[in-house]
């Protein structure tokens, strides 16, 4: 058979076949010795497996929320909403409401036993509104009914008593207010101001990115079942149960243990379900305790925008000094983050901004000023990129403003400011002072401008657009360095039980949680391997708060490196366990018995392996353990945003191609070429998959999602009729997607690297591509000035950005 040369990159076309993955995957591996009776291992890791629940979800048959069978007596709920963006609470009068036929209940402030204010980060947020409001669609309280829709008509039917404030609905109001959720912070390396002084050239410039709503397929829910003895089960589709345990327990004044949170599955999260699925379940929790009946809280899409928080709004200003050749001496860059009106996530998410304010690039002398404003709007949250994309997008933008000032090709003014190849050469210091050991851009992004034809295709597009007056195109190439692990060092820990059963299968359970990402599917393939067995014999269940305590939220990319690593060593320890007793029955030792093709081989003798753990059990064997993972080598110190926060980092590129009508403002994306990083790839068809979706999620950032708040306070675009995300036609007829083939160079589950979150930021390419088009296309301009375009980049904003509005 011949095999694919390990050194290239893996495509989508190698994805449909499986002899080809398998042979990648034993390519290097050292010949085995013979067995006569051992069959031919194809490994679970390497494959591209379905999703675990991909049939049940085609079939219809993949439980959700809302599905689950409902206990006799539940009740429904929907929430009092505030109509003003900011003002005295003067009275909730609740008469007409509970009027209306199965109206059972109002719960408010008062109604939360235990403490008034959620059990958040900052400790600044309430359960309910009492004395002020802080936003148009803060919840004020519930109306609890015997169904949904009585739920919601009689919450509309509530008269609130709201004295009006003033409001802070902008960055630029809250900056001059002075009006922030958390102190300002400030990271400085070099001198950045002696750096500007004595640079050959200098920029300044301001623009703005919008935030984005998560648009997850299943809107927040959360359904309270009160048991016995002040215990509770929540069902709640959220990425963090432990955090929701707590949450619940902490507005109810009891112990974490007489709360247990489950999640099988959740219609998709995007970070929107991290802490944000707490208010409902929090909310959901508080009614049942009040009317001693099983409560389901599920929003509505409308209302669901219109509480929950989004993707942080940013506003940049930036002064870069350049050389000729475009690297940057140095820069001043001020980040000013739209939070809303609570911390919510948005210290790290700021944070993270920070940290990837560099991207893939060295900056000697910068100086970064990072606002966390309040205002009066829902409170912004964590949302896939948490922060690095609006710090890789800045970077982005300087890089290409540079370029036109100087009239070089953007590509190579991102090839001069890279991070060094090697860690000794002194260009390879973070501003955060972290070491970057693992540079592959240096070789990626060639291979990506050579297999995209990137410089032939650049100079057909400036002869299009010296011939054609209305339609101009753009092209540009991008990278990402994305850092994975979480900035608290704390949350990078992780647990998981795997149990063997006599008939030989195996269950899993582990802290994290599957909203679409193929988690647990990862996991399963992990643990099959593991043991030797075929996947099918594999079974990970529900996220349960019962089973692995103190689980860490499913975010920051690590679900697979943190759970799949903690399953691994439960799976190892049972699978020493297995090897002890049959090196004792053959007399050789652990070391020579091996687990594959689901049989345990020893020098004398191949069991199948249910037949093992049958004898295994008879002799008192335990099949049964826990598995523990902490990530090494992470320190961070918060109070100076320095240390090695990053266990490492995942890298990628995209060269997308657009075209934009400069009469009318329209763009579409013609073609993308990507080449990006997850290392060796635990499963191939999930994760282009998240590469592409991850992608075009981005798109949609940079786009089409534009979340537009009136003078009110009141978010207009609150429905699919007015917020658009990306649809199938959107999507680049030429989208092509290959993965490099290098191992994770630490040492994580499978050789395997993060894949959740860093190629979202590969859709920046699109932005920078729309702004070449743009500079192509404007009237009366200097071809070097920069291109000013708030994203995303609407119809009404590209022509903003031409000049003809």
């Amino acid at each position: 058979m011949n095999q694919r040369d390990p050194s290239l990159p893996l495509s989508r076309d190698a994805v449909d076949d499986p002899v080809a993955l398998a042979a990648d995957a034993h390519a290097d591996a050292p010949a085995a010795p013979p067995q006569a009776s051992a069959p031919a291992t194809v490994r679970a890791m390497g494959q591209p497996h379905f999703h675990e629940s991909a049939r049940a979800q085609v079939a219809g048959s993949a439980h959700y929320i809302d599905d689950l069978p409902e206990v006799k007596g539940t009740l429904y709920a929907a929430p009092i909403l505030s109509t003003v963006a900011h003002g005295a609470l003067n009275g909730v009068d609740t008469t007409a409401a509970a009027a209306l036929p199965g109206v059972r209940g109002v719960v408010l402030a008062q109604d939360v036993p235990g403490d008034k204010l959620l059990a958040a980060f900052a400790h600044d947020e309430p359960v309910f509104a009492t004395d002020t409001v802080q936003h148009v669609g803060q919840v004020i309280g519930l109306v609890v009914a015997e169904s949904v829709m009585q739920a919601r008509r009689a919450a509309r039917a509530v008269q609130l008593d709201i004295t009006p404030l003033p409001a802070i609905l902008s960055v630029q109001e809250a900056l001059k207010a002075q009006s922030f959720v958390l102190p300002p912070v400030f990271v400085r390396r070099g001198d950045a101001a002696q750096g500007l002084a004595q640079s050959a050239h200098r920029l300044q410039g301001a623009f703005e990115v919008g935030g984005q709503e998560h648009f997850y397929l299943e809107g927040q829910i959360a359904y309270a079942l009160p048991l016995e003895q002040r215990q509770w089960w929540i069902y709640s589709s959220t990425q963090h149960p432990g955090e929701v345990q707590h949450w619940v327990a902490h507005a109810l004044g009891i112990d974490n243990h007489a709360v247990k949170v489950e999640c099988r599955r959740m219609g998709g999260g995007f970070g929107g379900k991290e802490t944000q699925a707490g208010h409902l379940a929090v909310w959901a929790a508080v009614a049942a305790n009040k009317l001693g009946r099983p409560v389901k809280l599920r929003l509505d899409r409308d209302d669901d925008f219109m509480v929950t928080g989004k993707r942080h709004p940013f506003a940049y200003e930036y002064d870069v000094g350049f050389d000729d050749a475009g690297r940057i001496t140095g820069l001043k860059l001020q980040m000013a983050a739209n939070c809303g009106f609570s911390a919510d996530l948005s210290g790290p998410v700021a944070d993270r901004a920070v940290f990837h304010a560099d991207n893939a690039y060295y900056l000697s002398d910068v100086e970064i000023a990072s606002y966390r404003c309040k205002t009066n709007t829902q409170s912004h949250t964590a949302f896939r990129g948490f922060g690095g994309p609006q710090g890789v997008i800045v970077i982005e933008a300087i890089l290409g403003d540079i370029a036109r000032a100087l009239g070089r090709d953007a590509h190579d003014v991102r090839m001069a400011n890279l991070y060094g190849k090697n860690a000794g050469e002194g260009r390879n210091i973070t501003h955060y002072q972290m070491t970057v050991e693992d540079n592959i851009l240096h070789a990626l992004l060639p291979q990506l401008e050579q297999s995209a034809d990137y410089r032939r295709r650049q100079a057909d597009i400036a002869a299009w657009n010296a011939q054609q007056p209305v339609l101009k195109r753009g092209m540009a190439i991008t990278p990402v360095k994305f850092g994975i692990s979480f900035t608290a060092t704390l949350f990078n820990q992780a647990g998981a039980l795997v149990h063997v059963y006599t008939d030989g299968s195996v269950q899993v359970n582990h802290g994290g949680t599957e909203m679409g990402q193929g988690l647990h599917t990862k996991v399963a393939q992990i643990v099959a391997d593991e043991l030797g067995v075929p996947l099918h014999r594999v079974l990970v269940t529900a996220s349960d708060t019962s089973k692995v305590p103190n689980a860490s939220a499913t975010a920051a990319s690590s679900g697979t490196d943190l759970n799949g690593r903690a399953a691994q060593f439960a799976a190892r320890n049972v699978r020493d366990n297995i090897a002890s007793f049959v090196c004792g029955l053959d007399g050789c030792g652990a070391g020579a018995i091996r687990f594959e093709g689901g049989q345990v081989i020893s020098p004398k003798k191949v069991r199948r392996f249910e037949d093992v753990v049958k004898e295994a059990y008879a002799n008192r064997i335990q099949l049964w353990s826990d598995g523990f993972y902490r990530t090494p080598k992470i320190h961070y110190d918060k109070t100076t945003l320095t240390g090695r926060p990053f266990y490492y980092f995942a890298y990628g590129a995209a060269c997308s191609e657009v075209v934009i009508d400069t009469l009318t403002g329209e763009s579409r994306v013609l073609r993308v070429d990507i080449l990006h990083d997850v290392g060796h790839s635990i499963n191939p068809a999930i994760d282009i998959g998240q590469i592409e979706g991850g992608f075009v999620q981005g798109m949609g950032w940079l786009t089409t999602e534009q979340l537009v708040w009136n003078d009110k306070g009141y978010l207009s675009t609150h429905a699919p009729s007015t917020y658009k995300i990306p649809a199938t036609g959107d999507i680049p007829a030429h989208f092509k997607v290959e993965l490099w083939p290098e191992a994770n160079r630490e040492d994580n589950v499978g050789g395997s690297k993060a894949v959740g979150e860093p190629p979202f930021m590969l859709a920046i390419s699109v932005y920078e591509a729309l702004r070449n088009a743009v500079a192509a296309g404007r009237a009366g301009k200097v071809a070097t000035e920069p291109v000013v375009l708030t994203a995303p980049a609407t119809a009404e904003n590209v022509l903003r950005a031409l000049g003809r509005l």
